[in-house]
C-alpha cells in the first residue's frame, strides 16, 4: 500500500515547479508507483477533489473545525501510525457520508484520527485537500494528460470520458482497468449531468458571422440561469450550471417539462430567469434566491415566478445527440417542445439584423446573444469558438481570494473585495472594488467570506478561491502594483455568480487578450 506521505512529497514537488511539462512527468511517474485500486483516490486526492462535481455530498467542515484539531495535535498518542492514501481518501468519504443525528461530533472524530496521525507536511496537505484548494498548479486538464502517458491512451478519448461523467475519478479506473474499451463504455447517463458547453466572448455580429462562415444563429443571451433538464419514464429533474440537484427548488420547471408529455427519455437544455410583477426579468440575485431553496418553496414559487426557455437537446430516445450539428438538435427540439418554450433565435448573414436582435434583446431586460455555429457539435465542458457570447459591455468573471473591512458607513462589513484570475499557477489580483452591491448584498458576501475564511491578516480576510463575481470596468491598465501586471480601471460588481465555479471564471490569459484588443482602436506608447 502506498503511504500517504509519498503524495503529500508529491504535491510539494508539483508546487516546486512551473513547466507543465515537468508537472505531468511527475504525475505519470508516481501514478505508474500505484496499485490498481489506488489510481482512483490518488488522483482524486492531488486535484483536491474527494467528490466529483456530480455528487451531492459534501465534507462540510469549516476553517474553525480544522483549527482546533491543529491545536490538540500536540496531544495526540505517541503511537502514530504511518498513513496510507486508502487511509485518507476511505476517511474523508466517511466523513461526506457523516449525516444526521451525531453526524457533526462523528466528523471531528474522523479528522482528528487523521491529522493525530499526520506528520506536518501530510497535515498541510491535509488542510489543502479538505478546503479544495491545493495550490499546486494543477488542473483536470493536466491530470488528464498525465493519466494518458501513464496509461497508454490517446488523450482525446480520456477528455471524452471526463466530459460525458464528471468524475475523473472513475475515468481513471475505466483507463487502468479496461483501456480504449473501458473508455468507450462510458456514455452519459440519465439523472447525471453533462458539463456543460461553453462560449468565448465576440465583440461584434459581423466578427462572428465571418468565423462562423457567413451566417450563423443568433440567440437571446437571457438574464438568467443555465439549467440542464433530464427525464426518464415521467420524471423530470433539474440541474443547475454547477451539475448540483436542483429539482426539489424548481417545482414549476418539472411541472412545465411535464406538461410537454414527451414519450423518450431526454436532456434538454435551458435559461430560467425571475420575473416581476411587469413582466420584466427581476435581477439576477432575486433569481438565485430559488435556487437550492427546500423550505417555502411554494411560497417562493408564487412570490418569484420563472420563466423557461430550451436552446438545445443532448439526449433522445436511447442516444446522445452532442455529435449531431446544432441545426438539427435546434430541429429535433422544435418538434418536442411548444415554441414559446424555445429560446427566442434568428438565423442570419447580415450583421445589421444580428445588431437589431440584439437592442430588442436589451430593451427586454436582459444580457445580450449568443452566437452558435449551424454545424456545430456539442462540446461539453470546452470553450472554443463554436459558441460566442455578445454584450453591450465588457465584463469578467473573476474570484474574490480576499476581502477588507469596511469603514464609515460600510463597518461591519467585508466590502472591498481582491479580484482574482488564475494564471495556470495561482489567483493574480487584477483589482479591488466595493462598488456595485446593496446593502442586503454587503450581508451576504460578509457571511459568505466568513464560511471560507483561510486567515486574517490586519483588516483584510483571505479566503478560499471559489465565490465569482462578474465585474463590469472602464478599461484595463497595466499596473506595477499587482503580480497579474494589470489593474481594472473602475471596476464594479455586476453581479455575484453563485452558479459558476472557480473553474468556470475568466483566466489572465483571457485579461491579457482584452488588454491587447483595446489598442485595435487606440494609440499606444
Amino acid at each position: 500500500m502506498t503511504l500517504f506521505k509519498e503524495l503529500a512529497a508529491l504535491c510539494k514537488s508539483l508546487e516546486a515547479t512551473t513547466k507543465r511539462k515537468e508537472k505531468t512527468t511527475l504525475i505519470s511517474g508516481f501514478l505508474h508507483t500505484l496499485g490498481e485500486s489506488e489510481i482512483k483516490p490518488a488522483i482524486l486526492l492531488i486535484i483536491g477533489s474527494v467528490l466529483p462535481e456530480t455528487d451531492g455530498r459534501s465534507l462540510d467542515v469549516g476553517w474553525r473545525t480544522i483549527s482546533r484539531v491543529m491545536d490538540r495535535k500536540g496531544q495526540t498518542t505517541l503511537f502514530r501510525r504511518d498513513l496510507t492514501i486508502h487511509d485518507v481518501y476511505d476517511t474523508l468519504i466517511e466523513v461526506a457520508d457523516s449525516e444526521g443525528r451525531g453526524s457533526r461530533k462523528n466528523k471531528v472524530m474522523l479528522i482528528e484520527r487523521l491529522f493525530s496521525d499526520a506528520d506536518p507536511v501530510e497535515a498541510e496537505i491535509l488542510v489543502r485537500i479538505i478546503f479544495r484548494e491545493m495550490r499546486i498548479g494543477v488542473n483536470e486538464g493536466m491530470m488528464m494528460e498525465a493519466l494518458a502517458e501513464t496509461v497508454g491512451v490517446p488523450g482525446d478519448l480520456i477528455r471524452r470520458a471526463l466530459m460525458m461523467t464528471g468524475d475523473i475519478g472513475k475515468v481513471a479506473e475505466e483507463a487502468v482497468l479496461r483501456g480504449e474499451d473501458g473508455l468507450m463504455s462510458l456514455e452519459a447517463t440519465l439523472f447525471v449531468p453533462l458539463k456543460p458547453m461553453l462560449a468565448s466572448t465576440a465583440k461584434s455580429p459581423e466578427e462572428v458571422i465571418k468565423d462562423h462562415g457567413g451566417k450563423t444563429a443568433f440567440e437571446y443571451k437571457y438574464d438568467g440561469a443555465r439549467i440542464q433538464i433530464h427525464g426518464k419514464d415521467g420524471e423530470a429533474r433539474v440541474f443547475s450550471r454547477r451539475l448540483s440537484d436542483v429539482t426539489k427548488s424548481l417545482p414549476d420547471v418539472t411541472s412545465i417539462i411535464r406538461s410537454f408529455g414527451i414519450q423518450r427519455d431526454f436532456i434538454l437544455e435551458g435559461e430560467v430567469f425571475a420575473i416581476g410583477g411587469r413582466g420584466k426579468p427581476l435581477p439576477f440575485q432575486d433569481l438565485m434566491r430559488r435556487f437550492g431553496r427546500v423550505k417555502d418553496v411554494e411560497e417562493m414559487v408564487k412570490r418569484i415566478p420563472l420563466r423557461l426557455h430550451l436552446f438545445d437537446v443532448l439526449y433522445l430516445g436511447d442516444g446522445l445527440l452532442i455529435d449531431e450539428p446544432y441545426e438539427a438538435r435546434w430541429s429535433e427540439l422544435e418538434r418536442l417542445v411548444p415554441h414559446e418554450f424555445l429560446v427566442k433565435r434568428i438565423v442570419t448573414s447580415e450583421p445589421a439584423e444580428a445588431e437589431e436582435f440584439m437592442a430588442l434583446a436589451m430593451k427586454e431586460g436582459h444580457e445580450g446573444l449568443m452566437a452558435k455555429r449551424l454545424d456545430s457539435k456539442y462540446r461539453p465542458g470546452s470553450r472554443g469558438k463554436l459558441w460566442y457570447k455578445l454584450k453591450t459591455t465588457e465584463t469578467l468573471d473573476v474570484v474574490v481570494v480576499a476581502a477588507d473591512w469596511g469603514s464609515g458607513r460600510r463597518r461591519g462589513w467585508l466590502s472591498n473585495y481582491h479580484l482574482g484570475v488564475w494564471d495556470g499557477d495561482e489567483y493574480l489580483v487584477i483589482g479591488k472594488t466595493f462598488k456595485g452591491l446593496t446593502d442586503e448584498e454587503f450581508r451576504w458576501m460578509t457571511e459568505h467570506l466568513q464560511s471560507i475564511r483561510e486567515r486574517e491578516t490586519g483588516y483584510t480576510v483571505h479566503v478560499r478561491p471559489e465565490l465569482v463575481v462578474e465585474v463590469v470596468f472602464n478599461e484595463i491598465q497595466k499596473s506595477p502594483h499587482y503580480k497579474s501586471g494589470y489593474a481594472l480601471r473602475f471596476a464594479r460588481i455586476r453581479r455575484i455568480r453563485t452558479d459558476k465555479g472557480a473553474d468556470e471564471a475568466d483566466t489572465h490569459q483571457r485579461v491579457n487578450e482584452l488588454y491587447e484588443k483595446q489598442f485595435e482602436h487606440k494609440d499606444r506608447l
